[in-house]
């Protein structure tokens, strides 16, 4: 769809929602699916795990302290292996035109939601493509040794050991409730795929249609167990460009856009009915090398690519300043983060000497995969691939840079297909395990998550240890030896941690930036 006619589509859906309050939100992409089990990416998140679906426990808003939400309460054994979760009454699923319910939430939708990503006979299982990459990525299927229906409202999960960040992993968008009724409608008629492309669930806005690559609409939840949402209608708008993005925003076709282009952040001041918003970034954006394919599979390349990139160039030329170097593959925020550890400096002599090392004098050919959308961490992934395209044809490496799709990028990198890839990591729950585990460990590289393909022996030990612990101090020095090991062995080239920022119409009350970099509009209302 051309963008002529998708801004047509918004302006007359304003139009014709005069007496209904209707909220747009200008997105950066299409979002890879409805079913955050199997997605990982922020676009995704926006688009069903804030605004469709709740989980056990969530984050206090603003912050990454937790706080129970379809759980009333829980409680947590001495030994840290037992987790009781007491659901709330009266709980009611989304009714559409697809799908009615006939009872409240209960520990059966708890219990058929988390074995459709743990037992691999579950009806649901292999459904689309059965990838599960948080819950593979973070070794919950071994994690968790059983889960229990106690009553309709009390679920139990007993653990194989114990787990620091298990609460906080409870809280993320992948560990989402599913309606199992539902489940159970779409296996009578043979419609099993609908689950995650026709939702439901217990969250602020149903899910009502998507029109690919071009919008999202929803409808509030009339009867929302966390109150009604002031506004009455939600559309996704998808704009890739973010110039496009800004426009929209300055003519009223949408009233929230994210990642406003580093270029337009002053001409957005400049607006008088409109507001920049700014948070520190919680991310790290990188370029991974796939250490299963030659040459990276040498650590004196991957050493050699790291010191032959410019790093503060790009911060200069595409974040405008509003990013720093990254060093480590944490924030700075983040506690844990190794303060002296030693980077690897801009040097391309020392990188044409490593290369010789490694026995290519001559350079190589090779693959740059670039970000195909706008993301907090990277704003212009083209531009930089071009960028480092010139860097490392200074140290013989001559690069073809390619690129798809979002959800194609996505995909064929979970499958190890590339040989180098721009991508980033904005954290999901304010424990250092989301990035170290998740990103980097052993589990992630048969997940899909760590696509730099690197399983180090030692740097896995030393953060399934700090997994173990509870004493925060005890596990910041295991990531601390950790942090020095990746180094050292450079899956990735860190490339910065970036300011996040939003734009809204002026006539927005209740909404802000998250921490975490989601955008949530159960709160958000219109003037």
């Amino acid at each position: 769809m051309n963008q002529f006619i998708s801004s047509l589509i918004i302006s007359l859906l304003l139009t014709s929602a005069a007496s209904a309050k209707t909220f747009v939100y200008c997105s950066e992409g299409s979002p890879v699916g409805f079913n955050p089990q199997m997605t990982t990416d922020g676009t995704s998140n926006n688009a069903a795990a804030h605004t469709i679906y709740n989980r056990l426990v969530d984050f206090v808003p603003g912050t990454t302290d937790l706080m129970p939400s379809l759980a009333e309460r829980y409680t947590v054994s001495d030994d840290q292996l037992t987790y009781d979760f007491f659901l709330k009454p009266n709980i009611q699923f989304h009714t559409t035109s697809y799908f009615k319910p006939t009872r409240p939430l209960n520990s059966d939708d708890v219990l058929f939601s988390f074995e459709r990503m743990k037992n691999a006979n579950h009806p649901f299982h292999k459904v689309n493509g059965g990838s599960y990459e948080y819950f593979v990525g973070m070794n919950m299927g071994e994690l968790i040794a059983s889960m229990t229906k106690v009553s309709d409202l009390h679920f139990r999960i007993q653990l194989t050991k114990p787990e620091a960040p298990f609460l906080a992993n409870m809280a993320m968008s992948f560990m989402s409730i599913l309606s199992k009724e539902y489940g159970d409608q779409l296996i009578k008629t043979k419609k099993m795929e609908q689950i995650d492309l026709e939702p439901i669930g217990t969250g602020p806005f149903a899910f009502r249609r998507y029109r690919r690559d071009a919008q999202i609409r929803y409808e509030r939840h009339p009867h929302y167990w966390g109150g009604l949402t002031p506004i009455e209608n939600l559309v996704i708008a998808i704009t890739p460009e973010a110039s496009v993005r800004f426009q929209k925003l300055r003519t009223g076709e949408c009233h929230v856009m994210i990642e406003p282009a580093p270029s337009d952040l002053e001409a957005i001041k400049k607006e008088k009915d409109l507001t920049l918003l700014e948070a520190p970034g919680f991310n790290i954006g990188y370029l991974a090398m796939n250490t299963q394919k030659a040459p990276f599979d040498n650590v004196l390349v991957r050493q050699a690519i790291h010191h032959a990139l410019n790093r503060q160039s790009y911060i200069d030329a595409i974040y405008l300043g509003h990013a720093s170097v990254a060093k480590n593959p944490i924030p700075p925020t983040l506690w844990s983060y190794h303060e002296n550890l030693k980077d690897l400096e801009y040097n391309p002599k020392r990188a044409k000497e490593l290369l010789t090392s490694a026995g290519f004098p001559n350079g190589f050919e090779t693959e740059l995969w670039t970000l195909p959308v706008t993301r907090p961490y990277n704003p212009a992934g083209r531009k930089m691939g071009e960028m480092m395209q010139a860097d490392l044809a200074l140290v013989g490496i001559r690069l073809k840079l390619v690129s798809y799709d979002w959800p194609t990028y996505l995909a064929k990198s979970r499958e190890g297909e590339h040989s180098m890839i721009q991508l980033g990591w904005t954290g999901d729950n304010g424990d250092p395990d989301n990035f170290f585990h998740t990103l980097l460990g052993c589990d992630g590289v048969v997940g899909g998550s760590n696509v730099a393909k690197w399983c180090h022996s030692e740097f896995n030990d030393l953060i399934m240890k700090a997994k173990k612990l509870s004493n925060k101090e005890e596990r910041a020095k295991l990531y601390i030896k950790a942090q020095e090991i990746f180094k050292r062995e450079a899956p990735w080239v860190t490339i910065a941690h970036s300011k996040l920022f939003r734009a809204k119409s002026n006539k927005v009350t209740g909404y802000d930036i998250d921490p975490l970099g989601g955008d949530k509009f159960s709160k958000a209302d219109l003037k």
